[in-house]
């Protein structure tokens, strides 16, 4: 039995492992449950403070992974800064989670889902458990998922078909900050200069520039995709309401 479970934790993350499978099950049983509860038996307050304390913990995890990495280990601000799409939403996320506003929501739903579930198919982790690594992957990656869907099913934000230009236009926003700071760091932040090693979606897409400009032609029909089920939704509720 021991030997059993010092092989699981002494595995790396590799797709379809027990290591990659189990967090992500653990987090569709953990959101589902808390967006049914929340529904039935908390008050609108009591959803609002549920919000704000998963934006608080997501963005306290990362915000203490990157301090004890820059106290006890050697942090390099060439490759350690939290400047990739997921880590910086998990920075920033405690906003959101507090405000609400509208516009935010447009942006984030897709940025979210289309970004983290290409980080969650395939994850690219160096460490599996017990690291202090494997954790902040996942709980950024599948706590970005719990917040956005608890979003939408308790607080009933729907995106429209105008808000997959407001998300595209805000993330080539984001991709100009990083070039310009990949620049000045001579840094690779969101793979821009160079392709991750682990094995990924941009693998088909050639080497570099071209990844980054085929990257660029996919994102409409990705965020197309992910505003399908709402379309869907929308027109099913119209149609049953005649």
């Amino acid at each position: 039995m021991c030997l059993r479970l010092c092989a699981i934790v002494s595995n790396t993350v590799t797709i379809g492992s027990l290591q990659h499978m189990l967090p992500i099950l653990f987090a569709f049983i953990f959101g589902t449950i808390l967006i049914k509860y929340s529904k039935r038996n908390l008050s609108n307050s009591q959803q609002v403070n549920i919000l704000i304390g998963l934006g608080w913990f997501v963005s306290l995890f990362i915000i203490s992974f990157h301090a004890y990495r820059m106290l006890f280990e050697n942090y390099n601000f060439k490759t350690d800064l939290p400047l990739f799409l997921c880590s910086l939403l998990a920075l920033i996320i405690p906003i959101f989670t507090h405000y609400r506003k509208y516009w935010m929501f447009e942006i984030l739903v897709f940025w979210i889902i289309g970004g983290t579930l290409q980080a969650v198919i395939t994850p690219d982790i160096p460490e599996g458990l017990p690291s202090f690594d494997y954790f902040r992957y996942w709980i950024v990656h599948l706590g970005l998922l719990v917040i956005i869907f608890y979003v939408v099913f308790i607080f009933n934000m729907k995106p429209t078909l105008r808000s997959v230009l407001k998300s595209f236009l805000a993330f080539h926003v984001y991709l100009a900050i990083v070039a310009v700071l990949n620049y000045v760091l001579d840094a690779n932040y969101f793979y821009l200069m160079e392709k991750p090693q682990s094995a990924t979606i941009m693998d088909h897409f050639g080497e570099w520039p071209y990844y980054v400009i085929a990257g660029q032609l996919v994102l409409i029909p990705l965020f197309l995709l992910v505003y399908l089920p709402f379309y869907l939704s929308s027109k099913f509720k119209k149609s049953f309401s005649k």
